[in-house]
Protein backbone atom coordinates (compact mmCIF):
# COMPACT_ATOMS: atom_id res chain seq x y z
CA UNK A 1 0.00 0.00 0.00
CA UNK A 2 1.23 2.92 -0.83
CA UNK A 3 2.41 5.36 2.59
CA UNK A 4 0.65 8.57 1.44
CA UNK A 5 -2.75 8.98 0.19
CA UNK A 6 -3.25 11.00 -3.55
CA UNK A 7 -5.08 14.15 -1.13
CA UNK A 8 -7.67 14.60 1.30
CA UNK A 9 -10.65 16.10 2.10
CA UNK A 10 -12.92 16.67 5.30
CA UNK A 11 -17.04 16.02 5.32
CA UNK A 12 -19.45 17.38 7.07
CA UNK A 13 -23.01 17.16 7.21
CA UNK A 14 -26.51 18.72 8.00
CA UNK A 15 -25.33 20.74 11.03
CA UNK A 16 -28.50 22.25 10.77
CA UNK A 17 -27.70 25.44 13.07
CA UNK A 18 -30.66 27.93 14.03
CA UNK A 19 -30.93 29.78 17.50
CA UNK A 20 -33.44 27.40 18.75
CA UNK A 21 -34.27 25.48 21.77
CA UNK A 22 -33.44 21.54 21.52
CA UNK A 23 -35.82 19.06 19.58
CA UNK A 24 -36.30 16.26 22.00
CA UNK A 25 -38.38 14.20 20.00
CA UNK A 26 -35.72 14.15 17.26
CA UNK A 27 -32.58 14.17 19.63
CA UNK A 28 -31.54 17.37 17.74
CA UNK A 29 -29.25 20.60 18.62
CA UNK A 30 -29.54 23.30 16.62
CA UNK A 31 -28.15 25.95 18.76
CA UNK A 32 -25.11 23.67 19.35
CA UNK A 33 -23.96 23.05 16.01
CA UNK A 34 -21.50 26.48 16.29
CA UNK A 35 -19.59 25.30 18.75
CA UNK A 36 -19.54 21.43 17.17
CA UNK A 37 -18.25 23.56 13.82
CA UNK A 38 -15.75 25.31 15.22
CA UNK A 39 -14.32 22.16 16.66
CA UNK A 40 -14.60 20.15 13.33
CA UNK A 41 -13.05 23.35 12.00
CA UNK A 42 -9.79 23.03 14.35
CA UNK A 43 -9.43 20.13 13.61
CA UNK A 44 -9.00 20.31 9.90
CA UNK A 45 -7.09 23.03 10.31
CA UNK A 46 -4.58 20.70 11.78
CA UNK A 47 -4.56 18.63 8.58
CA UNK A 48 -3.59 19.20 4.80
CA UNK A 49 -6.48 18.68 2.95
CA UNK A 50 -7.43 19.71 -0.78
CA UNK A 51 -10.74 21.03 0.35
CA UNK A 52 -13.58 20.54 3.02
CA UNK A 53 -17.42 20.22 1.70
CA UNK A 54 -20.75 19.98 3.61
CA UNK A 55 -23.55 17.99 2.10
CA UNK A 56 -26.10 20.48 3.01
CA UNK A 57 -28.17 21.08 5.66
CA UNK A 58 -26.39 24.02 6.97
CA UNK A 59 -28.89 25.75 8.87
CA UNK A 60 -32.39 24.43 9.93
CA UNK A 61 -34.74 27.47 9.24
CA UNK A 62 -34.55 31.05 9.28
CA UNK A 63 -32.23 33.52 6.53
CA UNK A 64 -30.66 34.93 9.66
CA UNK A 65 -29.06 31.43 10.58
CA UNK A 66 -26.82 32.16 7.67
CA UNK A 67 -25.68 35.61 9.45
CA UNK A 68 -24.44 33.37 12.59
CA UNK A 69 -23.17 30.11 10.77
CA UNK A 70 -21.23 31.45 7.48
CA UNK A 71 -18.42 33.37 9.45
CA UNK A 72 -17.39 30.41 11.64
CA UNK A 73 -16.59 29.11 8.06
CA UNK A 74 -14.64 32.02 7.14
CA UNK A 75 -11.76 29.90 9.88
CA UNK A 76 -11.12 27.22 8.11
CA UNK A 77 -8.14 27.25 5.84
CA UNK A 78 -8.86 24.90 3.47
CA UNK A 79 -11.44 25.57 0.37
CA UNK A 80 -15.05 24.90 1.04
CA UNK A 81 -17.39 23.53 -0.96
CA UNK A 82 -21.19 23.79 0.00
CA UNK A 83 -24.44 21.72 -0.96
CA UNK A 84 -27.81 22.36 0.35
CA UNK A 85 -30.33 20.20 1.80
CA UNK A 86 -34.19 20.81 2.15
CA UNK A 87 -33.54 22.73 5.07
CA UNK A 88 -31.47 25.26 3.78
CA UNK A 89 -34.76 26.50 2.36
CA UNK A 90 -36.88 26.82 5.63
CA UNK A 91 -36.54 30.78 5.29
CA UNK A 92 -38.99 33.06 4.10
CA UNK A 93 -40.12 33.15 0.49
CA UNK A 94 -38.49 35.85 -0.50
CA UNK A 95 -35.08 34.66 0.10
CA UNK A 96 -35.38 31.04 -1.94
CA UNK A 97 -33.43 31.86 -4.73
CA UNK A 98 -30.94 33.51 -3.02
CA UNK A 99 -30.16 30.54 -0.59
CA UNK A 100 -26.93 29.38 -3.17
CA UNK A 101 -25.81 33.23 -3.81
CA UNK A 102 -26.15 33.79 0.27
CA UNK A 103 -23.41 30.94 0.50
CA UNK A 104 -21.43 31.77 -1.87
CA UNK A 105 -21.63 28.88 -4.24
CA UNK A 106 -20.91 29.42 -8.21
CA UNK A 107 -24.08 28.00 -8.71
CA UNK A 108 -26.65 25.59 -7.07
CA UNK A 109 -24.78 22.59 -8.98
CA UNK A 110 -21.48 22.64 -10.45
CA UNK A 111 -18.52 20.01 -10.59
CA UNK A 112 -14.67 20.47 -10.15
CA UNK A 113 -11.43 18.22 -10.73
CA UNK A 114 -9.04 17.51 -8.17
CA UNK A 115 -5.72 15.01 -8.84
CA UNK A 116 -7.42 12.59 -11.38
CA UNK A 117 -10.50 13.00 -9.73
CA UNK A 118 -14.14 14.85 -10.81
CA UNK A 119 -16.62 15.93 -7.97
CA UNK A 120 -20.22 16.27 -8.81
CA UNK A 121 -21.87 17.89 -6.60
CA UNK A 122 -25.95 18.27 -7.59
CA UNK A 123 -28.86 20.38 -6.47
CA UNK A 124 -31.19 17.55 -5.36
CA UNK A 125 -33.60 19.90 -4.54
CA UNK A 126 -34.85 21.42 -7.31
CA UNK A 127 -38.14 19.31 -7.63
CA UNK A 128 -39.67 19.69 -3.76
CA UNK A 129 -42.03 21.10 -2.11
CA UNK A 130 -39.85 23.73 -0.72
CA UNK A 131 -37.16 24.92 -2.49
CA UNK A 132 -39.21 26.17 -5.88
CA UNK A 133 -41.36 29.48 -5.53
CA UNK A 134 -44.70 29.17 -4.21
CA UNK A 135 -46.32 28.81 -7.69
CA UNK A 136 -43.67 26.80 -9.39
CA UNK A 137 -45.21 24.33 -11.09
CA UNK A 138 -41.94 22.10 -9.62
CA UNK A 139 -44.01 21.49 -6.86
CA UNK A 140 -46.85 19.89 -8.44
CA UNK A 141 -44.42 17.73 -9.96
CA UNK A 142 -42.70 16.81 -6.55
CA UNK A 143 -46.56 16.04 -5.53
CA UNK A 144 -47.38 13.69 -7.92
CA UNK A 145 -43.56 12.16 -7.90
CA UNK A 146 -44.78 11.67 -3.86
CA UNK A 147 -47.57 10.23 -4.97
CA UNK A 148 -46.68 7.74 -7.08
CA UNK A 149 -44.04 6.94 -4.35
CA UNK A 150 -46.45 6.32 -1.98
CA UNK A 151 -48.76 4.68 -4.20
CA UNK A 152 -46.30 2.05 -4.83
CA UNK A 153 -45.57 1.43 -1.25
CA UNK A 154 -42.15 2.93 -1.45
CA UNK A 155 -41.19 4.63 1.89
CA UNK A 156 -39.37 7.60 0.40
CA UNK A 157 -42.52 9.59 -0.62
CA UNK A 158 -42.01 12.27 1.58
CA UNK A 159 -42.42 16.26 1.70
CA UNK A 160 -39.02 16.30 3.14
CA UNK A 161 -37.17 14.41 -0.19
CA UNK A 162 -36.37 16.05 -3.33
CA UNK A 163 -35.77 15.58 -6.86
CA UNK A 164 -33.19 16.99 -9.58
CA UNK A 165 -35.08 18.55 -13.02
CA UNK A 166 -34.48 17.29 -16.28
CA UNK A 167 -31.85 19.64 -17.20
CA UNK A 168 -29.69 19.04 -14.29
CA UNK A 169 -29.75 15.06 -15.19
CA UNK A 170 -28.70 15.81 -19.03
CA UNK A 171 -26.05 18.44 -17.08
CA UNK A 172 -24.97 15.16 -15.18
CA UNK A 173 -25.36 12.78 -17.78
CA UNK A 174 -22.80 14.78 -19.61
CA UNK A 175 -19.94 15.33 -16.95
CA UNK A 176 -20.10 11.72 -16.25
CA UNK A 177 -18.85 10.98 -19.54
CA UNK A 178 -16.28 13.82 -19.75
CA UNK A 179 -15.00 12.67 -16.56
CA UNK A 180 -14.52 9.49 -18.62
CA UNK A 181 -13.26 10.86 -21.47
CA UNK A 182 -10.62 12.31 -19.37
CA UNK A 183 -9.95 9.33 -17.26
CA UNK A 184 -11.42 10.65 -14.23
CA UNK A 185 -12.68 8.64 -11.18
CA UNK A 186 -15.77 10.11 -9.93
CA UNK A 187 -17.28 10.86 -6.55
CA UNK A 188 -20.90 12.26 -6.92
CA UNK A 189 -22.75 14.39 -3.60
CA UNK A 190 -25.70 15.48 -3.29
CA UNK A 191 -27.96 15.88 0.11
CA UNK A 192 -29.97 13.21 -0.40
CA UNK A 193 -29.29 9.74 -0.03
CA UNK A 194 -30.34 7.17 -3.15
CA UNK A 195 -29.28 3.93 -1.59
CA UNK A 196 -29.81 1.16 0.25
CA UNK A 197 -33.88 1.97 0.37
CA UNK A 198 -34.71 4.57 3.30
CA UNK A 199 -37.65 6.99 3.94
CA UNK A 200 -35.07 9.56 3.21
CA UNK A 201 -33.98 8.78 -0.07
CA UNK A 202 -34.62 11.21 -3.04
CA UNK A 203 -37.59 11.17 -4.72
CA UNK A 204 -35.73 9.86 -8.47
CA UNK A 205 -33.75 7.51 -6.23
CA UNK A 206 -34.42 4.85 -8.79
CA UNK A 207 -33.95 6.77 -11.81
CA UNK A 208 -30.93 7.78 -10.41
CA UNK A 209 -29.63 4.70 -9.24
CA UNK A 210 -30.22 3.48 -12.58
CA UNK A 211 -27.79 5.91 -14.32
CA UNK A 212 -25.05 5.89 -12.02
CA UNK A 213 -24.99 1.86 -12.40
CA UNK A 214 -24.51 2.57 -16.12
CA UNK A 215 -20.64 3.73 -15.34
CA UNK A 216 -17.82 1.92 -13.53
CA UNK A 217 -15.76 5.29 -13.01
CA UNK A 218 -17.91 6.40 -10.51
CA UNK A 219 -16.19 4.67 -7.01
CA UNK A 220 -18.51 6.90 -4.25
CA UNK A 221 -21.80 8.75 -3.89
CA UNK A 222 -21.89 10.55 -0.78
CA UNK A 223 -24.65 12.22 1.18
CA UNK A 224 -26.26 13.48 4.63
CA UNK A 225 -29.65 13.99 4.94
CA UNK A 226 -30.43 10.95 7.25
CA UNK A 227 -28.63 11.94 10.04
CA UNK A 228 -28.63 8.16 11.48
CA UNK A 229 -25.79 7.53 8.64
CA UNK A 230 -26.32 4.46 6.45
CA UNK A 231 -23.87 2.65 3.94
CA UNK A 232 -24.30 0.43 0.77
CA UNK A 233 -22.78 -0.55 -2.43
CA UNK A 234 -23.52 -1.77 -5.61
CA UNK A 235 -20.92 -2.77 -7.94
CA UNK A 236 -17.43 -0.64 -7.49
CA UNK A 237 -19.60 2.68 -6.45
CA UNK A 238 -19.76 2.94 -2.58
CA UNK A 239 -22.79 5.07 -0.91
CA UNK A 240 -21.91 6.35 2.04
CA UNK A 241 -24.43 8.34 4.29
CA UNK A 242 -22.39 10.49 6.56
CA UNK A 243 -24.14 11.40 10.07
CA UNK A 244 -25.83 14.76 11.59
CA UNK A 245 -23.93 16.81 13.00
CA UNK A 246 -27.00 18.50 14.67
CA UNK A 247 -27.73 15.21 16.42
CA UNK A 248 -26.99 14.82 20.32
CA UNK A 249 -26.24 17.60 22.81
CA UNK A 250 -22.88 17.38 23.06
CA UNK A 251 -21.45 14.35 20.35
CA UNK A 252 -20.31 15.73 16.92
CA UNK A 253 -20.16 14.02 13.65
CA UNK A 254 -17.46 14.58 10.76
CA UNK A 255 -14.93 13.06 8.42
CA UNK A 256 -11.44 12.83 7.02
CA UNK A 257 -11.51 11.31 3.83
CA UNK A 258 -8.19 9.92 2.66
CA UNK A 259 -7.87 9.00 -1.31
CA UNK A 260 -5.47 6.32 -2.11
CA UNK A 261 -4.66 4.66 -5.42
CA UNK A 262 -6.46 1.60 -4.25
CA UNK A 263 -8.67 2.47 -1.54
CA UNK A 264 -10.97 5.25 0.43
CA UNK A 265 -9.88 5.33 3.75
CA UNK A 266 -12.70 7.44 6.11
CA UNK A 267 -11.75 8.52 9.57
CA UNK A 268 -14.91 9.35 11.30
CA UNK A 269 -14.74 11.65 14.49
CA UNK A 270 -17.30 11.48 16.81
CA UNK A 271 -19.81 9.17 15.97
CA UNK A 272 -19.05 9.01 12.29
CA UNK A 273 -17.97 5.85 11.65
CA UNK A 274 -14.48 5.24 10.26
CA UNK A 275 -14.06 2.52 6.87
CA UNK A 276 -11.73 1.44 5.05
CA UNK A 277 -12.92 0.98 1.26
CA UNK A 278 -10.98 -0.35 -1.37
CA UNK A 279 -11.28 0.41 -5.20
CA UNK A 280 -11.47 -2.02 -7.90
Amino acid sequence: MPSAPLFRFGVIADPQYADLEPNLALNRYPANSLAKLRDAIEEFNRHDLAFVVTLGDIIDREWKSFDAILPVYETLRHPRHFLLGNHDFAIAPEHLKAVSTRVGMPSAYYDFSHAGYRFIALDGNEISVFAPPEDDPRRDEAKALMKALENSGAPNGQRWNAAIGSAQYDWLVEKLHEAKTAGEKVVVMNHYPIFPEDGHNALDSERMLALLAQHDHIVAYLNGHNHAGNFGAVGGTYFINFKGMVDTETSSAYSIVSVYEDRLDISGFGRETSRSLPLG
